[in-house]
C-alpha cells in the first residue's frame, strides 16, 4: 500500500477565521483530522464531511493522549495510506513539540509538510490592541515559554540575557508563574514601573484582558482571578493598548452567539455576529432537501406544468425560491409559462432572490410573515382565481386556509423538505453546562424543535434547563411562541422579522 501524507499545520490563536488560506486548503484535502481543543473544533468545518476526525485532547473519562503516542498515530494513520491533518494550535513550531511529530514521521519514510500559522504570541496582543513591536517604543520581541516550574526556567531560560535583549517580551503558558517571572526581570534589570499585560483567550469570546506593571502585576492577577491560558506581554507597548484596544469596543464583543440555521444559510447570520465582535458559533440543527418519493416529484410536475393557469405565485421563503426553480429546471419548464401570474413573496430576502432570476415581486407585504402577506392580498385577489403556493413541507396552514375561505383555489406543493441535523460535536453540552453560549439564536420554529432533539441525542437529559443560562433571540413572534410552548423564555423579538433585523436587536439588547 501506498503511504499517505501528514500535514502538521497550525491553526491559529482561536478565532477560526484566523487559519491560513494554505490550512485550510489542507483540511479540505484531509482522510482523518487529528486535534486537540486549542486548535478551534469549528475548524474541523472546513473538513470533509466523511473525513475522519480524532480528537487527543483530555476527556472527562480521559487524560490528553501522551505526545509519543500522538507522535505514533499520526505514523500509524499515513501507513494505511491516509492523508492527515494534525492540526495544532497557534504556530506548530512555536513551543508546538512539531520537531518531535515531524522527526518520527521522516525515520518511517513519510511524507510531511509543515503549514505555518499565526502565533498566539502576536496575534493574542493584537486583539488585545498591542503591537509587539513600535517604532518608538520597541524594535523588537522575545517570545519566552513560561509553562515550567521556577526551576526549570531557570534552566532554560538566561534571564540575565533575556531581560533586557529585546524591547518586548511575550511569555507563553505562564499565568500560574508571573509573580516569579515579575520577580526575576526586575531583578535582572527592568523597573517594577515596567507595563505589563497578561491576555486570557485572546481572539475569542472570553479574551480578557488585566494590565499593570511588574511591580503590581501579581496582585492584579490574582484580584481578577485570571486563569490560564493567556499570554504575558511586557514592555512599553502595553501602554499602546490605551489607544489601540479595537475588538473590545465592538457592540457584540465577549458574546458567543449560536447559530442554528442550516449551514447553507447561516453565513450571513454568522457573518453579521463576526463583524460586530461576536463569536458566531455554528451548530444547524435543520438541513433543507429535496422531497423524497415518486408521489411527491408526480405532485409537484403536475403543478408546474400546468403554469398558464396560475394568477398568482406565492413564495414565503429564500428556500423556497431556490427549490422552486430547481424544479422548473428538472422538468424543463420554462418561466415565462407562468405569464398570467403574480408573484407574492414573504420578506426582502425572498424578494431579493427572485430578483435574481430576473422576476420582480409583485407584491412584498411590509411586515414579514403569513399573516402580513394575506392583509396585503385582502383586495387584490378574488373568487375563482388560482394560486401556487410553493413551500416546505413545514409550512404554516394559514395562507392556503384563508385563501381558500376567500374562494381562491389554491395548488400546494412542498418544494423542499426540512429535516432534522444532529452535528456531530462534542463541546456543546459542555459548554452550555459552563455558560460559554451567551445568545441562542432562532430564525423558525423548525430550529427551535430540532436544537432541542439535537441536545438530547447529544446526551443533555433537560434541553431546556441547559438553555436557561442563554439569551434566546428568535427571529419573530411565530418561533418566539414555539419557543415558548417548549419551555423557552424569548428575550430578543425584533421588530422587523429578518436577519438583519435579528442582529439589530441583538446590538440593541446589548447596548
Amino acid at each position: 500500500m501506498e503511504k499517505g501524507k501528514v500535514y502538521l499545520v497550525g491553526a491559529g490563536p482561536g478565532d477560526p477565521k484566523l487559519i491560513t488560506v494554505r490550512g485550510q486548503e489542507a483540511l479540505k484535502r484531509a482522510d482523518v483530522v487529528v486535534y486537540d481543543r486549542l486548535a478551534g473544533p469549528h475548524l474541523l468545518n472546513y473538513a470533509r464531511a466523511e473525513a475522519e476526525r480524532i480528537y487527543v485532547g483530555k476527556l472527562p473519562d480521559r487524560h490528553t493522549m501522551k505526545q509519543e503516542a500522538i507522535n505514533q498515530l499520526l505514523v500509524d494513520l499515513a501507513l494505511q495510506g491516509k492523508t492527515v491533518i494534525r492540526l495544532k494550535g497557534g504556530d506548530p513550531t512555536v513551543f508546538g513539540r512539531v520537531g518531535e511529530e515531524a522527526e518520527l514521521l521522516k525515520r518511517n519514510g513519510i511524507t510531511y509538510e509543515i503549514i505555518p500559522g499565526i502565533t498566539s504570541a502576536i496575534a493574542v496582543p493584537a486583539y488585545a490592541g498591542i503591537p509587539v513591536t513600535h517604532r518608538d517604543l520597541a524594535s523588537s520581541f522575545s517570545v519566552i515559554t513560561g509553562h515550567e516550574s521556577p526551576e526549570k526556567l531557570d534552566h532554560s531560560i538566561y534571564w540575565d540575557k533575556v531581560t533586557n535583549a529585546t524591547g518586548t517580551l511575550v511569555f507563553l503558558m505562564g499565568v500560574a508563574k508571573i509573580g516569579y517571572i515579575s520577580e526575576q526581570l526586575i531583578k535582572h534589570g527592568r523597573t517594577p514601573e515596567t507595563p505589563v499585560a497578561l491576555v486570557r483567550w485572546g481572539t475569542r469570546a472570553e479574551q480578557r484582558t488585566v494590565a499593570g506593571t511588574l511591580g503590581d502585576i501579581e496582585e492584579k492577577v490574582k484580584e481578577a482571578n485570571l486563569q490560564p491560558p493567556a499570554v504575558i506581554v511586557v514592555g512599553d507597548v502595553v501602554k499602546q493598548r490605551e489607544t489601540l484596544a479595537w475588538v473590545e469596543s465592538k457592540p457584540l464583543f465577549g458574546r458567543r452567539v449560536l447559530v442554528t440555521r442550516a449551514r447553507s444559510q447561516a453565513s450571513e447570520l454568522a457573518a453579521r455576529i463576526d463583524e460586530l465582535g461576536g463569536e458566531p458559533y455554528e451548530f444547524p440543527v435543520i438541513e433543507t432537501r429535496l422531497p423524497e418519493g415518486d408521489e411527491a416529484e408526480s405532485a409537484i410536475e403536475r403543478a408546474l406544468v400546468r403554469a398558464e393557469e396560475y394568477d398568482w405565485v406565492m413564495l414565503t421563503s429564500v428556500n423556497g425560491v431556490d427549490y422552486f426553480f430547481r424544479w422548473l429546471e428538472r422538468f424543463g419548464v420554462d418561466i415565462r409559462r407562468f405569464h398570467r401570474a403574480k408573484f407574492a413573496v414573504v420578506g426582502p430576502k425572498t424578494a431579493e432572490a427572485l430578483a435574481q432570476r430576473g422576476i420582480r415581486a409583485d407584491l412584498l407585504p411590509e411586515s414579514y410573515r403569513a399573516e402580513s402577506l394575506l392583509d396585503s392580498l385582502a383586495d387584490q385577489v378574488a373568487e375563482g382565481q388560482t394560486a401556487l403556493l410553493a413551500r416546505g413541507n413545514l409550512a404554516r396552514e394559514i395562507l392556503p386556509q384563508e385563501l381558500k375561505k376567500k374562494g381562491v383555489r389554491t395548488v400546494e406543493i412542498d418544494v423542499y423538505e426540512t429535516a432534522l441535523s444532529v452535528p456531530a460535536d462534542i463541546w456543546l453540552p459542555e459548554m452550555l453546562q459552563n455558560g460559554e453560549i451567551h445568545i441562542v439564536t432562532f430564525t423558525s420554529s423548525s430550529t427551535v424543535l430540532n436544537l432541542l432533539e439535537s441536545l438530547r441525542r447529544l446526551g443533555v437529559e433537560d434541553p431546556q434547563a441547559a438553555l436557561s443560562r442563554c439569551e434566546i433571540a428568535c427571529i419573530g413572534p411565530v418561533t418566539a411562541r414555539t419557543a415558548e410552548q417548549h419551555g423557552l423564555t424569548p428575550t430578543i423579538v425584533p421588530d422587523e422579522y429578518t436577519i438583519e433585523g435579528l442582529v439589530q436587536a441583538l446590538v440593541g439588547k446589548r447596548e
